[in-house]
This record gives C-alpha cells, sequence and structure tokens, in this order.
C-alpha cells in the first residue's frame, strides 16, 4: 500500500479509517472497476483512488460513480494529450501560470489573474485550464498530491464574471480533480465578493472553506499567512513578496514546452508516482457507464460542494 495513504487527512465531518480499511475500499473500487487500457490504469494509483473516497468522505458506491465519471471524461476528453503550443494563445496574459517557486511544503502553485482574461471562448479558457492543472500535477513531488492556488484580484471587476465559465470550471475541478486543493489564497479581493462568498459558503464542505483564505495587502494576518507558506524572497511582489520579476510569456513558453518532453514518461509504465498494479489492456471497449446509481445520500447529494471551490 502506498506510504501516502497513511496521510489521509480527518476532520470533524470525514470518516477516520486505520490503513487496512483503506486500503480494503481502495480494492473493493478496483473491482467494480474492473480492468483498464494503459494510461487509464495508470491513473487509477491507490493514491488516486483514496482521494475520490475522501471527496465523497469513504462511500466505496459514491466514490466509484466519481471516478468512474472521470474516466470517462479523461478517455474523451484526454486531458494528458493537450500540449503548450494549442492553448499558448490563452497563456499570453499571465491570466493562469505555474510560478517558478514553490511554498514550503514543496507544493506546486498555480498564480491565477481573473482580470487578465484574454478569451470569450469557454472551450478555449477550460482547455487550457485543464492542460495548467495537468501541469501543476505533472510538477508536484512524489509526497504531495496538492497544490497552491494564488489568485490576484487586482484590477477585477463584475465585467470579469462568467457564469458560464464559472459553471463549466467548477464542475471540472470538483468532478475530476478532487482533493487536489491545498490552499487557496485570494489576495485583495474588492467588496462586492466578500457578499457573494457568504452566500456561496454554506454550499461548501467545512474542510474546503477551510482551504480559502482572504489575504490583503499591509495586512499582520496576511503577512503571517504568506511569510509561513513562502519564501518571501522568491514569492512575487504583487503578493507581498520581494520578487519583482513579473511574468514574461517567452520564458513561460520555454518552460512550458520543456515540461511536455517529460509527459509521455509521466504517463509511461514506469511512473513512479503511480502504484496500480499491472493490468493487461482490455480488448474490448471498457463500459464506463455502468455506474451504480443507488446510494445512500450524503452532503454532496445536497448541494454540498466536497471538491474544489469555484475558480473566479
Amino acid at each position: 500500500m502506498s506510504a501516502d495513504l497513511k496521510k489521509s487527512s480527518s476532520n470533524g465531518s470525514e470518516k477516520s479509517l486505520t490503513c487496512e480499511e483503506q486500503q480494503a475500499k481502495i480494492t473493493e473500487i478496483r473491482k467494480l472497476i474492473g480492468p483498464l487500457p494503459e494510461k487509464l490504469a495508470i491513473y487509477c494509483s491507490d493514491t488516486a483512488i483514496a482521494r475520490y473516497l475522501r471527496a465523497r468522505n469513504w462511500n466505496v458506491k459514491k466514490a466509484t460513480k466519481m471516478l468512474k465519471e472521470t474516466l470517462k471524461w479523461r478517455a474523451e476528453y484526454k486531458p494528458e494529450e493537450i500540449r503548450w503550443e494549442e492553448v499558448a494563445h490563452e497563456a499570453e496574459t499571465g491570466k493562469i501560470y505555474r510560478s517558478n517557486y514553490i511554498d514550503k511544503l514543496g507544493r506546486t502553485v498555480l498564480v491565477m489573474r481573473p482580470s487578465c482574461q484574454n478569451s470569450k471562448s469557454t472551450k478555449g479558457q477550460i482547455r487550457y485550464l485543464v492542460y495548467c492543472m495537468e501541469n501543476a500535477i505533472l510538477n508536484l513531488p512524489a509526497d504531495q498530491e496538492q497544490m497552491v492556488w494564488l489568485i490576484d484580484f487586482n484590477g477585477f471587476n463584475m465585467s470579469h464574471i462568467s457564469v458560464k465559465v464559472t459553471r463549466e470550471t467548477a464542475h471540472v475541478l470538483q468532478e475530476h480533480y478532487p482533493e487536489r486543493l491545498g490552499v487557496a489564497i485570494l489576495y485583495n479581493p474588492p467588496k462586492f465578493f466578500e457578499p457573494f462568498w457568504t452566500v456561496v459558503k454554506p454550499f461548501l464542505e467545512p474542510k474546503t472553506q477551510n482551504k480559502v483564505k482572504f489575504a490583503y495587502s499591509g495586512d499582520l494576518n496576511t503577512k503571517k499567512i504568506m511569510e509561513d507558506l513562502f519564501d518571501m524572497e522568491k514569492l512575487e511582489s504583487a503578493f507581498g513578496g520581494n520578487d519583482d520579476s513579473g511574468f514574461n510569456i517567452d520564458k513561460y513558453a520555454e518552460r512550458m514546452r520543456e515540461d511536455d518532453k517529460r509527459i509521455p514518461a509521466f504517463w509511461a509504465r514506469g511512473n513512479t508516482q503511480s502504484s496500480a498494479p499491472t493490468e493487461p489492456v482490455p480488448t474490448s471497449t471498457v463500459d464506463l457507464n455502468s455506474i451504480e446509481q443507488n446510494s445512500d445520500s450524503n452532503a454532496s447529494d445536497n448541494g454540498k460542494v466536497d471538491g474544489s471551490p469555484s475558480h473566479v
């Protein structure tokens, strides 16, 4: 069993299970899913299945349903095949990018600037978001599953809000990247955002609420949050750090092209982050639509969200 399973988080609303109980549930899900094509089999490592179980409070039926939906989505959308040249035009303004620094826990940092939106294509925006998520995961160390989001609200106003994009973004992040968010820091959100958050917050699980931090320049509590998480010499000045180099699309493009070269090896059988057992590739198409629908209701069925909060 993967050592990562032993570090399964728990809180007041989440079941506390022994390693043996966790492994038993993972094994049960493997049996329910059955054999998979190679890339999907690699995706279904023990730690990946555990993330879906945590997102559904260790309910096997609900976690299996969620995982099958992701497997179906990945088989059709093929997120691991997206390359920089396909989405480069979406990145030109620096609206989302992986920073060149990590936090003190070694987690990948995604910087988001909603005021820098440069596209009206929902499909293009989601495609680029998925590329960024896959790239962030590609750059996670072996002992980390989660990432940090730094959301800079400088220049943000109501014109930057798209209900359609927000809804689609929330769906992709919550349903297909569960338990990938470590912390989201909302830096200098405008006043009109606070009542919006008050309305949204009751629909989020407590563990998700606790991952969202409001931060303001010049605030002492914010300063402590940032110093606890980051090396201030490497953190961008926009977030109170000392690095004022800013985003450079040409340099970023070079980094992404180099990362793209690593993707095939990441999805090869030798990928050390995957602990999925070797399975023969099925000769027939796996039916990912046969999902168990009957299960006990939980928070997620009552309108609560236990995945990542909506991308602003």
